[in-house]
C-alpha cells in the first residue's frame, strides 16, 4: 500500500448550533471554511434565520459517498440521537437559546 500526503479529495460533515433558537443544523461540503463564512452571512436559506451559529462537531472524508452517507445517518432519529450523546458535555457547556 502506497501512503500519499496529497489527498485532494476533501469533504466534510458539519454540525452546527443555533444560538438563536437552540437548534442543529447537519450539513455537508467540500469546502468547510467558505461554508462556515456562507452561514455566517446569511447566504445559506436554510440557515438565513437561525444565527448566529456555532460550528460543535465536523468530520472529514476523502470519499464524497461516504460523507453523503454519514451526513443522511446524522439527520436521522438515530443519528440525531447518537451524536447528542456523543456531544452530551459540548452540548451542555453551550448557552441557551437567546429565541430573539
Amino acid at each position: 500500500m502506497t501512503e500519499t500526503s496529497d489527498v485532494s479529495n476533501k469533504y466534510y460533515v458539519y454540525i452546527l448550533y443555533s444560538l438563536r433558537d437552540g437548534g442543529f443544523y447537519i450539513g455537508f461540503t467540500s469546502n468547510l471554511k467558505q461554508r462556515l463564512t456562507y452561514h455566517s452571512k446569511n447566504e445559506v436559506l436554510s440557515t438565513k434565520f437561525r444565527i448566529p451559529f456555532k460550528l460543535i462537531h465536523y468530520e472529514y472524508f476523502i470519499n464524497e459517498k461516504d460523507a453523503k452517507a454519514r451526513e443522511k445517518f446524522l439527520k436521522s432519529g438515530f443519528g440525531r440521537k447518537q451524536f447528542k450523546e456523543i456531544l452530551k458535555r459540548t452540548l451542555g457547556d453551550l448557552p441557551s437559546a437567546t429565541n430573539t
